[in-house]
């Protein structure tokens, strides 16, 4: 992406990044649907644990004192031998047995119970889907929980409790008395079941109140496909130019908004551990998180930059996003002018801020390739004043590979190398020319060592009319191009020949494969996240 800061940009992003709330990202972080469910069952009822075939278990949890490690020089517990704290039982997991545990009455929730002060305790309900909820019937919708606990609540669904940084809310603890709402299910069918684990806390922990734990309000809500999460019809078109493109995007696919309201959008990336997207705004200097009932969070503030300059830039913020094979998060971070790594524990690996000594551009975007080698451009667009700023260290606009801990340049022929892919064989690597005056995808052969060779133009695409040159590439899996260039998402097979196109209302820069089947390709466009199913499943982290 082209740095398209200005003055008004600039004032934004300061006021994003010393935490002065904007009206348009206010409403980003809103996790109430704007639209009723079709149905409701109220698990606090008798008739209603009763039309789930569920029956409540409770027990209550201590702190137990255990054996562990300190902190060692890794920064994880390989440090001396200690003791420290858990809780007991730990019963998240779907197929632990509460058989011995307490049954009580669905409309018991709101008795007090735990032993007061700083307490803790479990809830356990085996539900079933049922096959209709009054006249309703619930094949194909999507199930979300929604639980208020006096003070604190952490949600398991079959024994899962998604971890995810910046978090707040779903099945974590979302805050003092406040709602947790959890999606259970989706494309549900009758019949099916799910475990659903609470454990309650009083709280506030520092300052233990003399009150207990109980239940407000657990309920089951039922949305129909594409009700819940605001998605909406945006508009756009697809423009078929050869027959093939009808086995790559369905005759009457839709382009959908799912959010809107951010600076830039960037960098997208599906995380399927969890299943939700994550995407950059370079110039608010944050990455955040869309998850499919809706939600928007902050991931990360202060993504891609902390100096105290920030006000001289349009795009400080992080740009590209992967994943590595382990799941972590990669990042480019354009202020910083490094591409890092964010562990599982929240620490900040840095990979690669240097070559020959001299700071980075401001990495762009990347690639992994399956033995772990990773491949990033690194044009100057995060850089205040580009390619003229003082900063600049490198004489030019690089390509570069990481392997085995040596990063390497292996190309440094485009002046704005941006977005990038592998064939599906990885035979090829492809490179877009963000270049008003050289709008080229080239490909080059990819070497074992992480070198490249034979380097040719794939596409040219500079006659295109419109300001855009090339940014964001993604490749499915039959090998056809997916290029962010001038008007759209350019679709491009194989062999270099245009099958067709994706508009939107909104410019996408970037582009990702989401869902569980990959068969999603997700749009970031400016202001507004998007999305539209195809056939065919994409190459993906």
């Amino acid at each position: 992406m082209r740095n398209r800061g200005s003055l008004v940009a600039a004032v934004l992003v300061m006021a994003l990044s010393w935490g002065i709330p904007g009206r348009a990202l206010s409403q980003l972080t809103e996790d109430v649907p704007l639209v009723r469910p079709e149905a409701l069952i109220d698990l606090g009822t008798t008739e209603g644990a009763g039309l789930v075939k569920g029956q409540w278990r409770y027990r209550d949890a201590k702190v137990i004192q255990v054996s562990f490690r300190g902190v060692g020089p890794d920064l994880k517990p390989s440090g001396p031998t200690n003791r420290t704290y858990d809780i007991t039982p730990q019963a998240g997991a779907a197929d632990f047995d509460d058989s011995q545990w307490e049954v009580i009455g669905a409309d018991t929730l709101e008795k007090r119970r735990a032993t007061g002060k700083l307490c803790f305790n479990w809830y356990r309900l085996k539900m079933t889907v049922p096959e209709k909820i009054g006249a309703f019937d619930p094949t194909g919708s999507t199930i979300v929980l929604e639980v208020a606990l006096d003070d604190y609540a952490e949600i398991w669904v079959d024994g899962k409790l998604p971890r995810v940084l910046g978090q707040t809310g779903g099945p974590m603890v979302k805050g003092f008395n406040a709602p947790n709402r959890v999606v259970v299910g989706q494309g549900i069918k009758p019949g099916q079941q799910f475990q659903l684990a609470i454990f309650g806390s009083n709280g506030p922990l520092s300052s233990p109140p003399a009150n207990f734990i109980w239940i407000k309000a657990a309920t089951l809500e039922f949305y129909q496909p594409g009700r819940l999460g605001r998605v909406r019809d945006a508009g756009g078109e697809v423009v078929r130019l050869h027959p093939a493109l009808d086995a790559i995007v369905p005759v009457g696919a839709k382009i959908e908004k799912l959010a809107d309201g951010f600076l830039f959008t960037e960098g997208p990336v599906w995380v399927r551990d969890g299943g939700y997207l994550l995407f950059s705004d370079p110039n608010a200097n944050r990455i955040y998180r869309w998850a499919p009932d809706g939600q928007v969070s902050i991931y990360r503030t202060k993504s891609g930059y902390t100096g105290m300059d920030i006000g001289e830039y349009g795009q400080p913020g992080s740009n590209g996003l992967t994943l590595d094979k382990e799941g972590r998060l990669t990042v480019c971070e354009h202020g910083n002018r490094r591409v890092t790594r964010l562990e599982k524990n929240g620490v900040v690996t840095v990979l690669a801020g240097r070559y020959d000594g001299k700071r980075l551009n401001s990495p762009n975007d990347l690639v992994y390739r399956s033995d772990g080698a990773l491949y990033f451009t690194d044009p100057p667009f995060g850089l205040p004043k580009s390619y003229d700023d003082p900063r600049k260290e490198l004489p030019f606009s690089g390509v570069f590979c990481l392997l085995n801990g040596r990063l390497k340049l292996v190309s440094q022929e485009l002046k704005g190398p941006n977005g990038l892919a592998f064939s599906p064989d990885e035979k090829y690597l492809y490179v877009g020319n963000w270049d008003e005056n050289k709008k080229v995808v080239m490909r080059w052969e990819v070497n074992a060592d992480g070198t490249l060779a034979n380097g040719q133009v794939f596409f040219d695409l500079t006659s295109a009319p419109g300001e855009d040159a090339i940014d964001g590439i993604k490749v499915d899996q039959r090998g056809n191009l997916y290029v962010s260039g001038p008007g759209g998402v350019w679709i491009i097979s194989p062999e270099g020949k245009h099958l067709g196109a994706i508009k939107g209302p909104e410019h996408p820069h970037n582009m990702a494969w989401g869902d569980e089947d990959g068969k999603t390709l997700y749009l970031t466009a400016q202001t507004g996240i998007y999305r539209i199913r195809l056939h065919v499943a994409g190459v993906r982290p």
